[in-house]
């Protein structure tokens, strides 16, 4: 929130105020403009100490930059990433200046207030790491000639030193969908390097409400080396020192802006590794011109929408969205066919019952008079009611009017949110009774601990997602799809994160699913798809024999091609940075259309684990042995 304030006042004083201080037209490249109606600003009032929205905000880190701007805003949210990442290290100084000078006042009673000056060695420099790492090949190529090193002895530069930094790596939604990735890079192209400035999770956590599941523990197994750098959570400076002695090539950022405390701004700004990207968590450009890549899909980041980006485009092929459903043996593919339940009136039971019969845990789901109806379909939405906002939720109104005695399943995200809400479907529905009953149609569920019961509940009690907009759902999103239940998304935004859908769809073959002509579009394909028996149930079928697809997996939720096209990009950015080029958009090309057996699955499991075994008997392995001779 903070960062769209300074952003758009910042924005306002460089480029929407001409020179005699009046909020005149200006000009730009492409002529000469109304900034005020380009952006949408006519809902902002502005003077020259503050900006004052008209609207709510949202104070969740993943949306600080892009709410309350809408998706017709998309170029002020590139504005908002680049002032957020203009200050994003000098106020981690600020921050770590408070803390000192509390400290002080604490030891001596008394403390100047200021700002931490920079050490004059940082940021590093990006063309002197490059010449050290080519310098160090040549010697390496020189020695291997005369003799002097083995044949078979690595260069400085293979495997790629590839580092992860984050504050999430424990029971986190980014750690759900990602901690597979690890137990399938080759050793041989990669060395992975975890960076993580959180506590792990608490050991009752994990035995209880995890039954002890530990993802954290799991990406322990699976990587080279894991730094536990919590002693550096609040001090960017420390870390980025840390990270740079260790060599790291290509340090990939799993936050963006959204910290949440946990760790310490400003670390990317001051380069500790040559080459960094954005992956994952923080959808949407960083705006930081110390970020190389973003990494993408041509679906979600086509080439006419780079303006939108600071950084260049790593894409890769099918979908850039990293989801380990398939490869975890808590999860479980859906079937075509349903559980029967005992008996109406039965208990819920996990798998069991259609979403029409579970009817969203409601004992009495369509309302008053109602008992001797059926519900005839379920649509749901898991998001945040961050995620919601009054054009998605008038269409949801819409399609509930049309799609009789259907209902609406949403999450308690908050619970405090719900009598909002409900007042909302009153104020804007067609009134009278029909308000009433449509309320009656809306059902809440409590929020789950396990993530795993999490995402078997959209099997049981979702017929069909509606997507949100312009911030798609992303995590239940994935829940959903490898639930069997389809998702109906708009395919008319421009920014990163309301994309994402839109490209999986494509990918899974359910392109029907997406509404490139908007809101309208949107509800004709969800009513249609409550209404159609036979449509639905084609689209059902297509979703879940993906899923249940096996030798090949469906690329969709093939891990180990996934990181196999991943460790590749990786592998063409960093021969493209030693060769001295520019940075360019890199295209990832599959080296065959075959997916993944589940033999080549264990294969490169074992593969990982040997090199492992090697590396932690022979520490003069690599780099390490190199720097001795």
């Amino acid at each position: 929130e903070v960062g769209v304030y300074r952003s758009v006042r910042q924005f306002r004083t460089a480029m929407m105020t001409s020179d005699d201080g009046s909020d005149d037209d200006i000009d730009d490249d492409e002529g000469t403009l109304s900034i005020r109606k380009k952006i949408g600003i006519s809902n902002l009032k502005a003077d020259n100490d503050y900006i004052l929205w008209n609207r709510a905000t949202s104070v969740h880190p993943h949306m600080m930059l892009g709410y309350p701007l809408s998706n017709d805003d998309a170029i002020l949210k590139r504005y908002s990433s680049e002032s957020m990442a203009s200050l994003d290290e000098l106020r981690a100084r600020a921050e770590r200046g408070i803390l000192l000078e509390q400290h002080q006042q604490q030891q001596r009673g008394g403390g100047k207030r200021n700002i931490p000056e920079l050490p004059g060695d940082l940021p590093y420099s990006v063309l002197e790491m490059r010449d050290k790492f080519v310098k160090k090949n040549e010697v390496y190529k020189a020695m291997k000639k005369f003799g002097l090193l083995g044949s078979s002895a690595p260069l400085p530069s293979a495997p790629i030193k590839v580092g992860f930094v984050a504050s999430g790596f424990n029971t986190k939604a980014v750690l759900y969908l990602s901690h597979d990735m690890f137990r399938f890079f080759d050793p041989d192209i990669v060395e992975i390097h975890i960076f993580s400035t959180r506590q792990p999770d608490h050991p009752h956590f994990i035995e209880g409400t995890m039954r002890g599941v530990d993802w954290r523990q799991r990406v322990m197994d699976n990587v080279d080396y894991f730094h536990d750098v919590q002693e550096y959570r609040g001090d960017h400076i420390g870390l980025a020192r840390y990270i740079h002695d260790l060599q790291i090539h290509i340090l990939i950022e799993w936050d963006g802006y959204a910290r949440q405390g946990e760790r310490a701004g400003g670390l990317m700004a001051l380069r500790p590794a040559p080459i960094q990207i954005l992956h994952q968590e923080f959808l949407m450009t960083s705006g930081a011109q110390y970020i190389d890549y973003i990494i993408t899909d041509k679906n979600v980041s086509p080439l006419h929408l780079e303006g939108l980006y600071t950084e260049k485009f790593l894409w890769l092929p099918n979908h850039f969205f990293s989801k380990g459903h398939a490869m975890q043996k808590e999860l479980y593919p859906p079937q075509l066919e349903y559980k029967p339940k005992a008996g109406k009136g039965s208990e819920f039971e996990l798998g069991v019952g259609s979403p029409q019969e579970n009817a969203c845990l409601s004992s009495n789901p369509l309302g008053r008079d109602m008992d001797d109806e059926q519900v005839s379909f379920v649509y749901c939405n898991f998001n945040k009611f961050l995620k919601h906002n009054p054009e998605t939720v008038r269409s949801w109104i819409r399609i509930l009017e049309q799609v009789p005695n259907s209902i609406l399943c949403l999450l308690e995200n908050p619970v405090e949110g719900i009598p909002n809400l409900r007042k909302f479907v009153t104020e804007v529905s067609s009134g009278g009774d029909d308000s009433a009953d449509l309320n009656d149609r809306i059902h809440f569920l409590p929020w789950e601990n396990n993530p795993f019961d999490h995402q078997r509940r959209s099997y049981s009690l979702c017929n069909a997602m509606l997507d949100s907009y312009p911030y798609n759902g992303h995590t239940t999103a994935q829940d959903a799809l490898y639930a069997g239940v389809p998702l109906i998304t708009r395919s008319d935004g421009d920014d990163m994160s309301s994309r994402v859908s839109t490209s999986a769809n494509i990918v899974l073959g359910l392109e029907e699913m997406n509404a490139y002509r908007g809101i309208e579009e949107y509800e004709t394909i969800a009513i249609r798809l409550g209404t159609d028996k036979d449509w639905f149930a084609s689209i059902r079928t297509k979703l879940i024999e993906t899923c249940q697809q096996k030798n090949p997996m469906h690329p969709y939720w093939d891990v180990p091609r996934y990181v196999n096209n991943f460790q590749n990009g990786l592998k063409a950015i960093w021969d493209n940075f030693l060769a001295g080029n520019e940075i360019g958009h890199v295209e990832v090309k599959e080296e065959g259309e075959q997916g993944t057996m589940e033999i080549e699955t264990v294969a490169r499991e074992e593969k990982r684990q040997i090199a492992k075994d090697e590396r932690e008997q022979n520490t003069t392995r690599g780099n390490e042995y190199g720097d001795e001779l």
